[in-house]
This record gives structure tokens, C-alpha cells and sequence, in this order.
């Protein structure tokens, strides 16, 4: 089997950011982002309650924002380390844009967690939005200082 495009990337060079993973669809317009939170391996992850915690809250940012037709997908990586944000029809600036305010709205949330209930989640007790507001506040300045014309590996 062929390697992945994510285990192509030298996980070693990463730092907290933003980066355009990949490009796919017919005509590229379908746009993955590694939002990085996290130095891989180097011992500081987001815990399980926590990442779930984001994923709860930057998901449910993400399509309810200006930008939700073009939000397809919102989830954390499996190494505990970001998550993958995949746009179609959002420019780069857009796609900064968006993770910008989410985390800054995250940052600040002290609501209850939507979709926190047996109903809406298969594990719903595994919530951290202490630990969420920290590491999204962490995650602002990283996110206000790009450039969106730089967003790459």
C-alpha cells in the first residue's frame, strides 16, 4: 500500500499552526488543515476529554458560522496533537478566518457543551471544557499571528 499524505509530512519539524495538509476533489477545492495545537512528540497532548470537548464546540462553531456551506468535516486527530478542519469553496484567508474566531469563541464559551447528552453522543461524560478554554486560549496568539498566504508545510 501507498503511504498516506499525512505520514509524508516530517512530523519532527511541526510546530503550533495552521497548514494546508492536502488538496483533493476534481479540481483541488476540496482543502484539509492540520490545526495544530500541539509539538508532536514532544510529551504535551490534548487529553481525550478535552479534545472531545473541542470537537464539540469547534464543529458546532464551524457550522453555524458565515463560512458553514463550505465546512466539511471537523475532528481531532488521533494523535491527540490538532485537528483536521476540510473546506471546500473557502480561501485560505477564509479557512484562517474561521479557525481564528472559533478558537477565540472557544477560548471565552462557559455555556453548556452542545450535543452533551446520551442522545446526541456516544460518550458524552467525556468532557473537559475546563481543559478546552485552555488550550483554545493557548491556541489564539499562535492562530493571530499567521499570515494566510504562508499556511503550508
Amino acid at each position: 500500500m501507498e503511504r498516506i499524505a499525512s505520514f509524508c509530512v516530517d512530523h519532527t519539524t511541526l510546530l503550533p499552526g495552521m497548514y494546508l495538509s492536502r488538496r483533493d476533489g476534481a479540481n483541488g477545492e476540496i482543502l484539509t488543515w492540520d490545526v495544530r495545537m500541539k509539538r508532536p512528540n514532544h510529551g504535551s497532548y490534548l487529553s481525550p476529554a478535552c479534545a472531545h470537548t473541542l470537537e464539540h464546540l469547534f464543529a458546532t462553531y464551524a457550522r453555524n458560522s458565515r463560512f458553514s456551506k463550505g465546512v466539511v468535516y471537523v475532528g481531532p486527530m488521533g494523535c491527540l496533537t490538532g485537528f483536521y478542519l476540510v473546506t471546500t469553496g473557502l480561501t485560505p484567508a477564509e479557512a484562517l478566518e474561521l479557525t481564528r474566531n472559533a478558537f477565540a469563541w472557544m477560548a471565552e464559551y462557559t455555556g453548556d457543551i452542545p450535543g452533551a447528552s446520551a442522545v446526541e453522543c456516544g460518550n458524552y461524560l467525556m468532557l473537559d471544557p475546563i481543559a478546552a478554554r485552555a488550550e483554545a486560549a493557548a491556541m489564539v496568539p499562535v492562530l493571530n499571528a499567521l499570515d494566510a498566504e504562508h499556511l503550508h508545510y
